[in-house]
């Protein structure tokens, strides 16, 4: 029986960003120039799967921390791939779901929570046996948030579309009991999710701004307008600034998380569409959806210090929590590029496993967690 897919465009923003993704010309992804060719993943079918013959890039001076695990939610290849960050070596099967665009993981690692984005409900899935189990939350959630104390998640729950009768809530999971336990109500078409480091605070972009939320209480505090229509969002270690993509604009907006002041805004391209900072706070990498490229900002001068070529279409970056890595999830390419923080360079490309084929793969989720 064939999956459902549903006719919501898999880029949540609407449906320019999908026009997008029809105009950019199938190049092979071998030839993209400064870009190391796939390693592990000849050309074949459309899943990640296993690929036994992965071995890291004899270049690459220094590798994540190993005691950490990459999850690639890959919502064109209907899975999630768990990758050994050392090795980038594609371990199992995948978890499957329903173009699952978001993925985090408590912070034993032992769970995992998929927003299973084509269908209603959040994946509970155990990070060892890639078992899961449904939990209703509501239309085509998009992305997923585990607390600090690994005690909740949150979900967004973007709906059908975003104008008059689109969903406006985020759903609140109690991870002992992979129950929905309440309800917040956010702005028209929540999008992206992430709490602070200390938890008090979570942060939801919407098609009209951001939306503030006290972690303890559950409940908003602070709506913050934005009219450019932010997608990507991260907060930086000191909890003190947000670093908010929005892509209609071109631009990365630094907004103040106490006052919900607009601080500066950033010039970021075509589409900056997803955004993360490294632990130290010292950069902000976006990955800029039409230019192929990310874009590494100095978070003291709020200027661009480099602009490295990446995959096709960059939809999502994650840095890795020991902050040497950035890894970058490339739509269109189906892969995953991984950049070296210390030398700005593309080091490695991941994608798939033996037999199978990273085009149309769209990995629009990433994180990481500790190796359970």
């Amino acid at each position: 029986m064939r999956k459902r897919i549903s006719r919501r465009p898999l880029l949540a923003a609407g449906g320019a960003a999908g026009l997008l993704i029809l105009a950019v010309p199938a190049l092979s992804l071998a030839g993209s120039p400064g870009r190391p060719a796939p390693y592990n993943s000849p050309i074949g079918g459309p899943k990640w799967t296993y690929g036994s013959r992965s071995q890291p890039l004899r270049s690459q001076a220094r590798r994540a921390d190993e005691g950490y695990r990459a999850y690639v939610a890959l919502a064109g290849g209907y899975s999630v791939s768990t990758i050994d960050v050392a090795t980038r070596t594609i371990i199992g099967k995948g978890i499957s779901t329903d173009a699952g665009q978001g993925v985090a993981a408590t912070p034993d690692g032992k769970k995992l929570y998929i927003a299973n984005t084509g269908q209603y409900d959040v994946l509970a899935a155990d990070a060892v046996t890639h078992t899961s189990l449904s939990v209703r939350v509501g239309p085509y959630p998009q992305d997923v948030a585990v607390s600090p104390d690994g005690r909740k998640v949150y979900a967004t729950v973007t709906g059908g579309d975003t104008g008059a009768g689109g969903s406006a809530v985020v759903a609140v999971i109690d991870t002992a009991t992979d129950q929905v336990v309440r309800d917040i109500h956010v702005g028209t078409a929540p999008r992206q999710v992430v709490f602070s480091r200390d938890g008090a605070r979570a942060y939801v972009t919407y098609a009209g701004g951001v939306s503030v939320i006290d972690a303890a209480e559950d409940r908003v505090v602070r709506s913050i307008r934005d009219p450019a229509g932010p997608q990507g969002i991260a907060v930086d270690p000191a909890g003190r600034r947000l670093y908010v993509a929005e892509p209609q604009a071109g631009r990365v907006s630094v907004i103040d998380a106490a006052t919900g002041k607009v601080r500066g805004r950033i010039a970021a391209g075509d589409q900056p569409w997803a955004v993360d900072v490294t632990p130290d706070g010292s950069k902000v990498y976006v990955a800029r959806m039409n230019d192929n490229v990310v874009s590494v900002v100095d978070t003291a001068s709020r200027k661009v210090m480099a602009s490295i070529g990446v995959g096709k279409l960059p939809q999502s970056v994650a840095v890795t929590p020991d902050g040497s890595e950035v890894w970058v999830g490339n739509g269109f390419s189906g892969d995953v590029s991984v950049i070296d923080v210390a030398s700005g360079t593309v080091v490695a490309t991941v994608a798939g496993g033996t037999g199978t084929k990273p085009l149309n793969a769209a990995p629009l989720g990433l994180a990481f967690g500790r190796t359970p």
